[in-house]
């Protein structure tokens, strides 16, 4: 199991800080795992079941998913 830190879930999802966090503070994102007394860091299969769970959203809403 592969553990991200905070550039590399922005990188992935899109997200900034700020809107990753409020994400997190809303619960439509996952927690972050405490990695030290000032590090933490998201697991790798988490963040790509988020990603899946977007992907997903946008194409079974028939508004979302016309380009």
């Amino acid at each position: 199991m592969k553990i991200l830190r905070r550039p590399a879930v922005e990188d992935r999802t899109g997200l900034k800080h700020t809107a990753l966090y409020e994400r997190i503070s809303n619960g439509t994102f996952p927690r972050p795992v405490p990695l030290g007394p000032q590090a933490v860091g998201w697991p790798e299969h988490e963040v790509d079941d988020w990603i899946r769970g977007q992907i997903a959203k946008r194409d079974s809403n028939p508004e979302t998913s016309k380009t």
